[in-house]
């Protein structure tokens, strides 16, 4: 978890190093927070200084601005960065979130700043995401990077053991007063809306309660994850659709929904039965980013292979695409790494010879990698990604 560094420790190993000099890239391609500021992509006065119909009613002009994006990269520690979000983009994703930042270690340490959040132009809509647990420490973090996004956001769904040693993340909610001060303090003074990312309790009452406090605290937007805390596991507990379209229903701003999006009819489906403005993948999309263009692996094409075909596309040439985008917005290591793994999981355990040569090289560089895929290819791996032949209607359904 990024939250686990320190300004001591930071970086640790090679992997923690950028994948590439951030200095010899263009200029005018990659925002850093030291470069200034285009005032045009803010909103004017902060959304606190309006309350009732007229913020709900901002809420909703500001989500139609963005074009109400319907399929949104899910924040993802360590792997929802640049590169990705923009590889994202390109097979069909219309807006993304940042990695979990951790606001106190964003604002004191510059270092950290500079490699955990980086975007650029195409990087739009943006959700910057930050875990927190003080309001006066998320709006100074938040100021920092509200020039480069379209929402600040306020993670409050982390379920991991760091998170409740950090008192963040899901474990908030525990101190719903607190929660409502953090969104309050940075929703009344911030030039872009807050939008909160939550959990549900055990208890449907009291996530309606939870989710109208932070509507009225002056979230702008509510993205629901259909689990509990406790329901760590996605393959072993299902998303509670029912749970998050009750949330839809008892709100006024835009609610988005979290979980069991592993292809695009789950994409519809979940749309027709939450009736929410639009659904974010995250584990799914690390094994196939062109989920949102229709693609779908081959375990999710049991029980319809008469209905699919081979899209002309598999993990390896969307790992290309991936590390030539690396190599132009250079991020660490590490987050390579674990895209390989993600992305070619399945290819690995064909030839595991592959794979240990990979984890065995304590420095990657792009040319071992892109070698690596020749290496793959050579030995004639082939897993497709898949499309499904469906109606044009039902595609164009969720435009």
């Amino acid at each position: 978890m990024a939250s686990s560094f320190t300004q001591t420790d930071f970086p640790q190993d090679l992997d923690d190093l950028l994948c590439s000099d951030p200095h010899t890239q263009p200029q005018d391609e990659c925002s850093s927070l030291t470069k200034s500021n285009d005032s045009t992509l803010l909103l004017g006065s902060p959304s606190g200084y309006l309350s009732g119909e007229s913020r709900i009613e901002r809420a909703w002009a500001h989500w139609s601005k963005l074009g109400r994006p319907k399929l949104i990269v899910a924040p993802m520690v360590d792997n929802s960065e640049l590169p990705f979000r923009l590889l994202c983009r390109k097979y069909g994703a219309e807006a993304a979130y940042t990695p979990m930042l951790h606001s106190r270690i964003f604002t004191e340490n510059e270092k950290y700043r500079n490699m955990e959040f980086t975007t650029c132009q195409e990087d739009r809509p943006l959700f910057v995401q930050f875990c927190a647990n003080d309001p006066d420490v998320l709006l100074e973090a938040a100021r920092r990077v509200e020039p480069y996004c379209d929402y600040v956001d306020l993670n409050l769904g982390c379920p991991q053991r760091i998170a409740r040693r950090g008192n963040y993340g899901a474990f908030l909610m525990d101190n719903l007063p607190l929660v409502k001060a953090i969104v309050e303090k940075v929703a009344s003074n911030l030039q872009v809306p807050v939008s909160c990312k939550i959990r549900v309790f055990p208890n449907l009452q009291d996530t309606i309660t939870y989710a109208r406090m932070l509507e009225d605290a002056g979230c702008s937007l509510l993205a629901v994850h259909g689990r509990t805390r406790d329901e760590k596991d996605g393959k072993k507990f299902r998303a509670n659709w029912s749970a998050i379209s009750a949330v839809k229903n008892a709100l006024r701003i835009p609610v988005l929904a979290n979980g069991n999006i592993r292809h695009m009819e789950d994409v519809h489906n979940c749309l027709q039965e939450t009736g929410v403005e639009g659904v974010l993948s995250a584990e799914t999309l690390l094994e196939n980013p062109a989920l949102f263009a229709g693609f779908r692996t081959a375990q999710w094409t049991a029980g319809c292979e008469e209905s699919s075909r081979d899209g002309n596309l598999d993990q390896a040439d969307l790992l290309v695409d991936y590390l030539k985008l690396c190599e132009k917005y250079p991020v660490p290591w590490r987050m390579i790494r674990s895209h390989v793994h993600k992305l070619l999981g399945d290819w690995f355990k064909i030839h595991p010879h592959i794979r240990e040569d990979f984890n065995a090289q304590s420095k990657l560089t792009f040319e071992f990698l892109y070698n690596m895929v020749e290496r793959l290819r050579e030995l004639q791996v082939k897993i497709p990604l898949y499309i499904k032949d469906s109606p044009a209607s039902a595609i164009s359904s969720i435009g």
